[in-house]
């Protein structure tokens, strides 16, 4: 099972008080599946789950799979680095309703393969629901090696992988080491085309909420075969990517989607605001990008 090439790890609205703003979550859903996304991953690093309850969780969830309405899937993030935590808010996430699961590598506890492994194998043991391995070594301070990922595809509801490792090896290996409908998505915008040419499926993507009409083009001209003009929208992206980036992701997401119209609100602590010359930079490079892509 795929869930489209074209994925956005969303943000979470906020409102001025700093809880999870209800209103927004279908203009946000709409302005994403309008601007080309293909299926959403809620509550997940860009929807700052760290700082999102259980029980707001679920309620984000909720609001989403209504404002959706079956238009695409929702992946709903319930990995956590507590493996009994995880199965129980997985088991209760299966009954909502979304077509699949994102579980990140455990953080902080850096575990073995064997662990990692064994994690992973408990979680997706206890359910029936389709799941996303999330590999994000950056964050986590572990990496989910190729060997480990190949066990856990055997698995018969692991399904694909969103490798945000920066390693092309490791995610060549992968795709060359598991059956053909288990897929690789990129976790890093700027490395969509290169993943792509190494047999990958697609992105879970934050530009994509700025960018995603652009992202579209430049995978859907590289399926068909355009591959000179694929490399020159990933050219003309990589400085806006590099851009959203530039400050702890969601923050410069978030304020330039409320600079476009599209409210979502600010952050919440540990993360704050940006200062008035990065948000001039952003603005800049953005306005680069718009300018360069209407030539």
């Amino acid at each position: 099972m795929v869930f489209g090439r074209l994925l956005t790890a969303m943000v979470t609205p906020f409102d001025q008080h700093g809880e999870v703003d209800e209103k927004q979550i279908k203009p946000l859903v709409d302005h994403l599946i309008h601007t080309g996304t293909e299926g959403l991953v809620v509550s997940g690093t860009t929807g700052e789950s760290p700082t999102l309850s259980k029980s707001e969780k679920l309620a984000l969830f909720e609001m989403v799979l209504e404002a959706t309405d079956g238009r695409v899937p929702v992946i709903a993030g319930t990995g956590s680095n507590n493996t009994a935590d995880t199965v129980a808010l997985t088991k209760e996430v299966e009954k909502l309703g979304v077509e699949g699961v994102l579980l990140v590598s455990p953080y902080y506890s850096k575990p073995n393969q064997s662990g990692l492994y064994e994690h992973f194998k408990t979680i997706a043991q206890s359910v029936h629901i389709p799941i996303m391995l999330y590999n994000v070594p950056g964050r986590t301070a572990s990496n989910l090696e190729a060997d480990t990922v190949v066990k856990l595809a055997a698995l018969d509801n692991v399904v694909c992988i969103k490798e945000a490792s920066g390693d092309l090896s490791q995610m060549a290996q992968i795709i060359e080491r598991t059956s053909d409908d288990f897929v690789v998505y990129s976790g890093d915008d700027a490395l969509t085309l290169p993943v792509l040419s190494i047999g990958g499926y697609g992105v879970v993507s934050v530009a994509s909420h700025v960018v995603g009409q652009q992202m579209q083009q430049m995978i859907h001209d590289f399926i068909d075969g355009n591959v000179k003009e694929a490399a020159q929208t990933h050219r003309l992206l990589l400085p806006i990517m590099k851009q959203l980036f530039a400050q702890p992701s969601p923050v410069p997401v978030k304020a330039l989607l409320n600079q476009l119209g599209v409210s979502v609100g600010g952050v919440r602590l540990p993360l704050v605001g940006l200062s008035d010359t990065e948000q001039a930079e952003l603005s800049q490079v953005y306005q680069q990008f718009t300018d360069k892509f209407s030539e």
